[in-house]
């Protein structure tokens, strides 16, 4: 009788997810309709835009999440702990760089990392490893690197300065939070992830599910467990987009400092997808310093508002916040420091 209740209790969690999900998806997509309401209800223009905005940055990460979970669902299905031990070197510090490097083959955005990086610790990964993984792969896989060219063409310096930043902060940022955290385990596991799931499977039939089968039930899973962070992470990038006052920001980034903080700031409130932030920074060069759009193209990937949600949802709180100070310390001082050797 407890294993049935537990086994109902998780099933009215992820419908209830589901339904709210539905709900919130079908209030935006219809939010025109209220703009001429016969019913007398109107929508203001702002929260019109709040609506567009919304919109597309779910529509341009959806792709970007499910490429993410089914990449952790074959993870979960295929790949045995004892195989990833086996490929890592076993000092902590010579695994670093083979993460790096592994960063820049995968093309996966700042939109399907988390995941994969939570079921590879799962799975036995280092945590420090993991991390590399997490910052590198959404800045140096071949996608963002052509993006990035074609966005700056006329200026390689800045495709430069972006990957062989991103690639040295990368191994900093793993040594650096080896040395906080070591490899104790960082992440949340959930009552359903140690017990409910377990209990699903003891009183489930005893043949065993295919391989396709698993994966697919695992990438569900995965999926609507990551899309409510999304959502809510697109939700509040939306709000920010809309109200935020950028003349002001564009005012106090008039010299190297500033604008390198602003910038940063830019990177995490608008999060954009690394595979097309290009673009963007592109059109703040007359605004800003190249250091700063540089900071913007390097900071945004590795740390964003969408992701930092999902990094607090899976991973605990004391590693979130000191993986947030260690990323926006080293990149930013890395940066200054480009400008003061007048390298950018």
């Amino acid at each position: 009788m407890k294993k049935v209740s537990q086994i109902l209790l998780s099933f009215g969690k992820d419908l209830s997810g589901f339904l709210l999900l539905i709900g919130f998806l079908i209030l935006f997509f219809n939010i025109e309709s209220f703009k001429n309401d016969q019913a007398g209800l109107s929508v203001p223009d702002v929260w019109l835009n709040v609506n567009t905005i919304f919109l597309s940055i779910v529509f341009e990460a959806i792709p970007f999440i499910l490429l993410g979970v089914f990449v952790s669902a074959l993870i979960q299905i295929y790949i045995k702990e004892d195989l990833i031990q086996r490929f890592l070197p076993k000092n902590a510090y010579a695994a670093l760089l083979p993460a790096a490097i592994l960063g820049a083959i995968f093309p996966i955005c700042e939109c399907a990392i988390v995941p994969i990086v939570r079921r590879l610790i799962k799975k036995g990964m280092p945590l420090h490893v993991g991390v590399v993984f997490l910052v590198a792969a959404p800045i140096l896989n071949p996608i963002v690197a052509a993006s990035t060219f074609f966005a700056f063409r006329t200026d390689l310096t800045v495709l430069y300065a972006r990957m062989g930043l991103a690639f040295v902060l990368a191994i900093i940022i793993g040594a650096i939070l080896y040395l906080v955290f070591k490899n104790r385990d960082q992440l949340k596991w959930t009552k359903e992830e140690l017990v409910g799931r377990q209990v699903v499977l003891d009183i489930m039939p005893t043949k065993k599910m295919n391989r396709i089968k698993q994966t697919m039930y695992h990438a569900s899973d995965e999926f609507f467990l990551m899309g409510k962070y999304l959502i809510l992470g697109a939700f509040i990038a939306a709000l920010f987009q809309t109200f935020l006052d950028r003349s002001v920001l564009q005012a106090i980034g008039s010299n190297e400092w500033s604008s390198t903080a602003v910038m940063m700031a830019f990177a995490f409130l608008l999060s954009l997808c690394s595979e097309a932030d290009a673009f963007v920074a592109a059109s703040f060069g007359s605004t800003f310093t190249t250091g700063s759009i540089i900071a913007f193209l390097v900071y945004g990937p590795m740390l964003d508002l969408k992701n930092t949600i999902m990094l607090f949802a899976f991973f605990k709180a004391r590693f979130v916040l000191v993986f947030i100070l260690v990323v926006t310390i080293t990149v930013f001082v890395s940066v200054l420091t480009l400008q003061l050797l007048q390298i950018v």
